[in-house]
């Protein structure tokens, strides 16, 4: 049954140190590109983009669409992700889909899927199904998001968020900036001080 192949991958890619934390990568914390790979059909995309621009509207998106179920997804899914990932600049990929049986999630159970999101050197969150829903790719992504929209959620700051960050930025600029020509003008002062007064000469 599938349950059973379910397990006994699992099993084995657990054996083989995939699911290890020591693999997982940090997420960017304003990512600048963000890739996605789903269906361009259904909920899912439209949930995510609308999350995005809402939240990050600067942001570039990488819109790869992938078959999510059925003969060939698996294989779509793996050049997909392998496609995003050798895109300069891109520094956050979610792959995503909405709810279904497990017959309709087994592509993101297949092996070939698996590695691929394990050896990517992008961090990526996994979203598919609905929270209760469990893929392999779950295992090996460096995030796993209960919905689409909660992995656009976690990928990218609020604005708000983003203008305290860049206030603060600003913030330690000018007083460094400050202290800086402070140091500077101490500098100056004492190497006046240190010339000798031409009435003297």
């Amino acid at each position: 049954t599938l349950h059973q192949a379910f397990e006994a991958l699992k099993n084995n890619l657990e054996k083989e140190g995939l699911f290890d934390l020591k693999y997982k990568l940090e997420l960017k914390e304003i990512p600048q590109k963000v890739g996605i790979l789903t269906s361009d059909e259904g909920a899912a995309i439209e949930d995510v983009l609308h999350v995005l621009a809402r939240r990050s509207p600067f942001l570039e998106i990488i819109f790869r669409p992938s078959r999510v179920q059925g003969e060939g997804a698996a294989e779509d899914l793996s050049d997909g992700l392998n496609k995003l990932s050798s895109i300069s600049g891109v520094d956050t990929i979610i792959i995503c889909r909405g709810g279904g049986s497990i017959e309709d999630l087994w592509a993101f159970n297949e092996e070939i899927v698996v590695r691929a999101v394990a050896e990517c050197r992008i961090p990526v969150i996994s979203a598919i199904g609905h929270e209760t829903d469990t893929t392999l790719i779950d295992h090996v992504a460096d995030l796993r998001a209960p919905t689409p929209t909660a992995a656009a959620e976690l990928a990218v700051p609020v604005k708000t968020d983003l203008t305290a960050y860049l206030g603060e930025i600003n913030a330690r600029l000018l007083r460094s900036c400050s202290q800086n020509l402070e140091s500077a003008g101490q500098k100056i002062a004492i190497a006046v001080r240190g010339l000798a007064d031409p009435d003297d000469m």
